[in-house]
């Protein structure tokens, strides 16, 4: 059975890094989960609310991010967009990144290299004005790219368990696989302060691009946060990948 309480607890492991994550927007579309079967690791099971298997795409902004052993005038500030489903291992529930698309080259370079994540450096911008905020990504070169506007609506509060939003919004662990190992990684925040949102336009093909077919029309649903602060922990191999 899927624990999915059991991941919110934080950790008493040493804190490895923060960051502040803010202005998330979460959007999501059903997509059959024989198609995502072929992008996740084999030892990896396709997460599902109610029989149906959903892709993300989540763009934010993130500040302090820092290792914990650097001062807080160190922290980088960037903009994000990631691509994600949702997966779990044993009990585990957590999400798996088809792609990630940062507007800071070190921090592409550095997950690339050392962890193999799927990131990619593009040029990207949120623009807010009052509620309505206009969000945009652009890989080089322009051929990828997602653009989104929306209006920032009533609060919803917490999330409850076995609700969609709580599958889509509380997950405290990612999975990734390099050098032929699994891996798992935990964050730590307040659960998200979430709000309704009224999509005004959408333009994605990250989706496309990260080997699926982009859904048709908008997506299914939409949340926003203005965001939590982060613990992060350290990566712990947890199987041998298949």
């Amino acid at each position: 059975m899927i624990d999915r309480i059991a991941p919110t607890i934080r950790p008493s492991k040493a804190v490895r890094g923060y960051q502040r994550w803010r202005s998330l927007l979460f959007l999501h579309w059903p997509v059959p989960a024989d198609a995502l079967r072929a992008l996740v690791p084999g030892c990896l099971e396709i997460d599902q609310h109610d029989g149906v298997a959903y892709v993300g795409v989540v763009p934010f902004a993130m500040e302090g991010v820092r290792n914990a052993w650097w001062p807080e005038w160190a922290s980088m500030a960037f903009l994000e967009t990631n691509v994600r489903t949702y997966v779990y291992h044993g009990s585990q529930p957590g999400v798996y990144f088809l792609s990630l698309d940062a507007a800071n080259r070190l921090a592409v370079w550095g997950a690339r290299q050392f962890w193999g994540l799927p990131y990619y450096h593009a040029e990207m911008s949120l623009v807010r004005t009052g509620d309505e905020v206009v969000y945009h990504t652009s890989r080089q070169g322009g051929s990828v790219r997602h653009k989104v506007c929306y209006r920032i609506g009533s609060a919803m509060g917490p999330s409850q368990p076995g609700s969609l939003e709580y599958f889509f919004l509380e997950r405290y662990l990612l999975f990734l696989e390099h050098r032929g190992t699994l891996y798992s990684g935990q964050v730590h925040h307040v659960p998200y302060p979430a709000h309704e949102v009224e999509l005004l336009s959408v333009e994605d093909s990250l989706v496309n691009a990260s080997g699926l077919m982009t859904p048709p029309g908008p997506p299914a649903f939409a949340h926003f946060s203005p965001g939590v602060d982060v613990e992060i922990f350290g990566l712990q191999s947890v199987s041998r990948a298949s």
